[in-house]
């Protein structure tokens, strides 16, 4: 383990701010020299915000030789600041080396911003990644919050990580099938391609309610008009939350800039609602059915 320095006086830090920035910039700055990368990552705890993101900045065009220490700082720093900043800084290098030691500050790190940072840094990294992050949301032991943060990193990777997602798809785990619907989302957005559609369209056919509601929202938000027959077929399915995602859904596509006829929305949303027996439901209907009708006139 590194031994952390003292921290250096304003005017020091100001000083080594300025030496480090003048010598990346003429591409004279020393990549190897541990004991100045060392001080650049205890000035990460400043505290002044435009002095810390100056170091980061330039610890970020040190790049991989300052991945050890950074990581060090990571998982072993006292100050807190300097732990998310480190974290922030891995970021900005996206290292895949430095995949397993974000995923145990992500797990156990007790600050809420560090955790944030790390999987920000795993976001970043892409496809080496993504295993880990699958593990996370398949495990039993860890909590939403975590498993909320993969599948956020999970989404951001989006097409980079697809031939892992696709495969994925037909996970045993319902939370690691629904995290995966979100990222499929994301690639459906970035790079439209026929394989992403189809598995989105498919999940509405989920044993999980999670993962049907899921596909069913990201459809209406991409308004995706081939699903129109599916998601009818979902607004009478046994589950209430499930018939009310199909609805919210439908009414996102009818009133998106490129809405099919009105009767193609409104005509099998009435037709469900009068078959509608649950309150909550039937507002979501109601609600469906008023703003298809407002936008189309």
């Amino acid at each position: 383990m590194l031994n952390f320095e003292t921290p250096l006086t304003v005017v020091e830090t100001d000083t080594l701010l300025q030496t480090v920035r003048e010598q990346l910039s003429l591409n004279t700055f020393d990549k190897s020299d541990r004991q100045v990368i060392q001080q650049m990552i205890e000035c990460l705890g400043d505290s002044r915000g435009m002095t810390r993101l100056g170091f980061a900045d330039s610890l970020g065009q040190v790049g991989k030789p300052a991945v050890p220490q950074l990581l060090e700082a990571l998982a072993h720093h006292p100050n807190v600041v300097v732990r998310r900043a480190a974290a922030k800084t891995l970021t900005l290098i996206a290292d895949p080396e430095a995949v397993p030691h974000l995923i145990n500050a992500l797990l156990t790190d007790e600050d809420t911003v560090v955790k944030g940072s790390s999987v920000g840094a795993l976001a970043r990294t892409g496809e080496a990644a993504v295993p880990a992050l699958l593990k996370i949301l398949a495990s039993p032991e860890h909590p939403e919050s975590t498993k909320g943060h993969a599948a956020w990193a999970l989404a951001f990777i989006g097409v980079e990580a697809k031939e892992f997602l696709y495969k994925e798809i037909s996970s045993e785990s319902p939370v690691v099938r629904a995290a995966v619907v979100g990222a499929i989302a994301k690639v459906a957005q970035d790079s439209p391609e026929e394989q992403a559609f189809e598995t989105l369209v498919n999940a509405l056919n989920d044993s999980d309610e999670t993962v049907r509601c899921e596909a069913a929202a990201v459809l209406g938000n991409l308004a995706y008009q081939p699903a129109i027959p599916k998601l009818v077929e979902l607004l009478g399915h046994s589950n209430g939350e499930s018939r009310k995602s199909a609805a919210l859904a439908l009414m996102k596509i009818g009133t998106s800039e490129t809405a099919p006829p009105k009767d193609t929305i409104l005509e099998p949303l009435q037709n469900a609602l009068t078959q509608e027996s649950e309150t909550p439901i039937q507002r979501a209907m109601e609600l469906a059915i008023s703003q298809v009708k407002r936008v189309n006139g």
